[in-house]
């Protein structure tokens, strides 16, 4: 177990894509699968699930909870509601990274096109052939199975190493850029990892790996056919010599939890720097200024972590300690998002206030000027947001965005007193029109305000105080007057 041990592997969600390029997809009436879609959406998304006694065997369960199952006769239905014997499949990985997928009590294998699939092939042609692409959210920690040790941008070095502890701080965000059936690895700097351990500024053939799964974990295939892993005392990031992936080139992805700090109405940063009492009273923003945001699914309130893996925690006489160990009632604060501040009640129900001498406490029955925080997202230098129906991109033939995409776009985010200025690739900001589109091509930035409201999903709200939300027909909009399921954004 990785010493943090509290961010949890990824399920693996993955798009299943056939010899004419077209999504596996689950309908939901009569249960039944075709290979039409050019796009992956909802019904195009698949989690794998591996046997619990048979590591080699696994599942495919579709949106609706169902999953993918053979008969004897090669007929491939999609209406189980639990794995059973006629589920049970085997993938047989190619060279190229695609998958065969071969019924595991029959021995066949699966493929065909559009309402044409069937599992009943004895061997493996182009039309049982399936390229992967990924679902999940592209932006992760990355933990080395071997070294239990989390890859890192290590700017002094100029390489990504895999040697901490924990993934602190935005230098250990990665995100997976999928160019042509390839994926590329970039640092939270925008560079991009090359096969020799170099990072540059532009994909290549060098950047580009395949992606392969070995027992639930992800191995990287270079443009040579060997993989990475993490190499040396510091564990630097490039690819080795070997052409079988073993335990040393198996990686997982985690979720990459907001990090933030925080500063108090007297203009400095809340610290833990002098020991177990959490005070404002630090001028700059370092390890010990950071906390890592871990918020409640039910409740939605959020407790707040060190990196040494303490956590507030409410005492005697309304106090703020750094003292707890795991996660209790005393941990947990609510967050009361005020645009460009917050406030932070704690389990007595009071307001947590900035003192004269900078401790905090959780003394205040009103929010005023001393119980607003600025809170800074830190870990998310670039945005990549995917909502309900799919990532948001720019469209391509007008000023607007797409909520609905299976292709993303990378937007950088830039801070300013407590609200976010958001730009596109082409260097022009985001604006809410009068019409209340969202749109991409503004020339000076245009503040929009975050709200964490969910563990990995965030709300944004235009200075017009409405929620960004995607409509039905996919376009970006700055109306939403609640932040429902329309207007949360994976981040």
């Amino acid at each position: 177990m990785p010493m943090n041990g509290i961010n949890k592997a990824l399920k693996l969600q993955f798009g299943l894509i056939n010899h004419e390029n077209r999504y596996l997809t689950a309908e939901a009436f009569g249960f039944k699968v075709n290979a039409s879609a050019t796009s992956m959406k909802k019904k195009q998304i698949w989690v794998l699930e591996q046997d619990e006694n048979d590591s080699q065997v696994i599942y495919l369960r579709s949106h609706l909870g169902r999953y993918l199952a053979s008969d004897r006769d090669g007929k491939v239905s999609c209406g189980a509601e639990k794995p059973e014997t006629d589920c049970r499949f085997l993938i047989v990985a190619q060279s190229d990274g695609r998958w065969a997928l071969q019924s595991e009590p029959y021995q066949r294998y699966f493929g065909g096109t559009k309402d044409y699939l069937s599992c009943f092939s004895q061997s493996i042609g182009e039309p049982e052939l399936w390229a992967v692409h990924l679902a999940l959210h592209p932006q992760a920690n990355l933990l080395s199975i071997s070294r239990k040790r989390y890859a890192h941008l290590a700017v002094s070095d100029d390489e990504i190493s895999v040697d901490s502890n924990i993934p602190w701080g935005v230098d250990s965000l990665l995100t997976l850029v999928y160019l042509e059936g390839k994926y590329c690895l970039k640092t939270c700097d925008n560079r991009f990892l090359n096969h020799d351990g170099k990072l540059v500024m532009q994909s290549c053939q060098g950047t580009s790996y395949t992606l392969e799964l070995k027992s639930g974990k992800l191995a990287f295939k270079d443009c040579e056919g060997k993989y990475l892993s993490p190499v040396g005392p510091t564990g630097t990031l490039r690819s080795g010599r070997c052409s079988k992936p073993g335990k040393d080139e198996l990686f997982d992805l985690e979720e990459s939890r907001p990090q933030v700090v925080f500063q108090a109405a007297n203009n400095r940063f809340v610290s833990i720097r002098q020991g177990v009492s959490i005070s404002a009273n630090q001028d700059d923003e370092t390890e010990m200024e950071t906390f890592q945001m871990e918020i409640d699914k039910e409740s939605r309130k959020c407790a707040f972590r060190t990196k040494a893996g303490d956590y507030w925690t409410l005492v005697s006489h309304g106090g703020i300690q750094c003292t707890a160990t795991e996660g209790a009632a005393d941990t947990m604060f609510q967050i009361e998002w005020r645009d460009r501040r917050v406030a932070l009640r704690a389990s007595n129900g009071k307001y947590v206030c900035t003192k004269k001498n900078g401790q905090l406490a959780a003394v205040s029955e009103a929010v005023g000027e001393d119980e607003q925080f600025l809170l800074k997202l830190i870990n998310r230098p670039i945005l990549i947001l995917r909502g309900e129906n799919g990532f948001v991109c720019h469209h391509k033939s007008s000023n607007t965005l797409d909520t609905n995409r299976s292709v993303y776009d990378i937007f950088t985010l830039h801070f300013s007193d407590g609200a976010y200025h958001i730009k596109g690739t082409n260097g022009r900001f985001w604006y809410v029109s009068s019409s209340g589109l969202v749109c991409s091509d503004g020339e000076t930035p245009e503040n929009f305000f975050l709200e964490l409201l969910e563990q990995g999903r965030v709300a944004i709200k235009g200075k017009n105080g409405k929620y960004l939300r995607g409509d039905q027909g996919g376009t970006l909009k700055g109306d939403g007057d609640a932040a429902d399921s329309s207007s949360l954004w994976e981040y």
